[in-house]
């Protein structure tokens, strides 16, 4: 895997979250050797999820409100139906996401994330997958969506679920090696 020492990278979620899918990937990105940071839509902490069934919590280390997108390399956007449906339902959250899209900053997506990057039409022209019941979101968006365990397009990794984990976490951190994608 490659080395991303130092970069700073902005994970995104609420309530709801996937545990898994905002667990594995953080421990990817500190594996190697950056620095990832809890942004929610409030202060404290949030109930992670594993599908339907509570998980643990995990801390906040900074409200949306108070992040800039300036101040991070990179964006991942983990899934859970909850927590998808609450990040695309706030409107800090959105401009936040569009953002690192304007500024061309890698973002890995994975599962209900997608329906974050559709508010921030941040998927027209773009080829992408999720989970498969977000296909027609997306397409309806302007994505062209592929059911395939990881899918890169200029910067943007999104995978299907916890099941593609393993190509999502490696493609994630190859992709903020690599940086900004003009």
């Amino acid at each position: 895997m490659p080395a991303i020492d130092g970069k700073r990278v902005a994970f995104l979620a609420t309530d709801g979250v996937e545990q898994v899918e905002l667990d594995r990937p953080w421990q990817a990105v500190t594996e190697a050797g950056g620095r990832p940071e809890l942004v929610s839509l409030a202060a404290g902490d949030i109930r992670a999820f594993d599908h339907l069934d509570k998980g643990d919590t995990r801390h906040v280390d900074k409200v949306v409100d108070d992040a800039s997108p300036d101040a991070y390399d990179a964006l991942v956007l983990p899934g859970g139906v909850a927590n998808g449906d609450f990040v695309r339902g706030d409107e800090r959250a959105v401009r936040f996401v569009r953002q690192f899209v304007d500024a061309g900053k890698p973002i890995a997506v994975i599962c209900h994330g997608g329906w974050v990057l559709a508010e921030a039409d941040a998927v027209r022209g773009r080829t992408m997958t999720s989970w498969p019941t977000l296909k027609t979101d997306l397409r309806n968006a302007g994505a062209t969506w592929v059911g395939q365990e990881v899918v890169t397009d200029n910067g943007l990794v999104s995978s299907r679920g916890p099941d593609d984990l393993d190509a999502f976490c490696a493609k994630a951190v190859e992709e903020i090696a690599e940086g900004v994608h003009v």
